[in-house]
């Protein structure tokens, strides 16, 4: 378990942040970011259709920070021309690497050929890489589920595929399209992915722990893991991971530093969007952040029934100290991992969805 290259971009640690529609975002990839131990973080996916359209919300999906470097660009559609001019303007901001999208499985992307949606069409998605492989010089990566239904499985086909067309790291998401976020990811699919290809192979599905992370990693011979939900549930993820590789006990926060991470979380959201929009964002990290803390379940609805930037402060302030003094707080229960769940591309917006339907009428 070391670091890998893309090219010569090198990902250390060998940890990814997981791209997920409407939460990995400029602010809180930068919140993950500042906790130590990612080697990459990845835009929300994002839509050729609006970015070649102009879309205002789609261009500023493409916002990143220096202190994000390396950053990846992820982009879907099912139009080769327009996916080939989405990824000379991701290239153009200056972003590290340009990823495509081949493993959404949201129906209204799939329905116009994009994300998972790929994978029953190969010679569509051949084009759309060899396209895009001739238009741009920062290195060029593909995710991908493994297959789009149990009785068409094709990751290794899929996989090899993309190596010839000049793919130079391969994301899997251990489930088929139809499997949607249900059940667990197949890591044994993984690793038929990463043993049939030479360039780096990265794995995906239900790492929210740092035992079931390595666990998967010796199994599957991965080069890297990416992280999505359990990065929402504990932003220190990252950094625990890199601490066990590098044989010291994984950090661990106390409880004033869990406040501190939320407040500094809603700080950055207000800075960058209205505080409507900021209260839903804050409420959105909230309900993956209080599993696994005490009472999280009382203190989550304190904040889902907060109406402005005072109240969601105040209930943070009430619940930390609460715990503080108390050790408890509410009926004093910590939730399972099963009682959250996060779709990672499910809700990306109606103006993208427009701008699909646009495309195809």
């Amino acid at each position: 378990m070391k670091p890998f290259k893309i090219r010569n971009i090198e990902i250390n640690p060998p940890m990814i942040l997981s791209p997920m529609a409407g939460v990995t975002d400029y602010t809180f990839r930068r919140l993950i970011k500042r906790r130590g131990g990612v080697g990459l973080v990845v835009s929300e996916f994002i839509s050729v259709e609006g970015l070649t359209r102009h879309n205002p919300k789609s261009k500023r999906q493409m916002n990143f920070a220096e202190e994000e470097r390396p950053f990846a660009v992820q982009i879907f559609g099912g139009q080769p021309e327009r996916m080939r001019l989405g990824a000379e303007m991701a290239e153009e901001v200056g972003a590290d690497i340009l990823d495509i999208n081949c493993g959404c499985p949201a129906p209204k992307v799939v329905k116009h050929g994009g994300g998972s949606g790929l994978l029953r069409d190969l010679p569509r998605l051949e084009i759309i890489l060899k396209e895009i492989k001739k238009t741009i010089t920062i290195p060029l990566t593909l995710k991908m589920r493994v297959g789009f239904s149990d009785s068409t499985i094709n990751a290794v086909e899929v996989a090899k595929m993309a190596e010839q067309c000049g793919v130079e790291h391969i994301q899997v998401h251990g489930r088929t399209k139809e499997q949607g976020y249900k059940g667990l990811a197949n890591w044994d699919l993984i690793r038929a992915v990463k043993e049939a290809v030479a360039v780096p192979v990265s794995g995906n599905g239900d790492i929210t722990t740092i035992e079931y992370g390595l666990q998967k990693w010796r199994e599957s011979g991965v080069d890297g893991i990416l992280i999505g939900r359990g990065a929402m549930q504990n932003p220190w993820i990252f950094r625990q991971f890199n601490d066990v590789l590098n044989g010291r006990e994984p950090y661990q926060p106390d409880l004033t530093e869990k406040k501190a991470v939320l407040l500094e979380f809603f700080e950055m959201l207000r800075e960058e969007m209205p505080e409507i929009v900021a209260l839903g964002k804050m409420k959105q990290l909230a309900g993956q952040f209080t599993k696994g803390l005490v009472g999280g379940a009382q203190f989550r609805q304190t904040l889902y029934h907060s109406h402005s930037a005072d109240e969601i402060l105040d209930n943070i302030t009430i619940y930390f100290e609460t715990l503080q003094q108390r050790q408890t707080f509410g009926d004093g229960l910590t939730e399972a991992d099963k009682d959250l769940e996060i779709a990672s591309c499910d809700a990306f917006s109606e103006e993208e969805t427009s701008c699909e339907i646009a495309a195809n009428v």
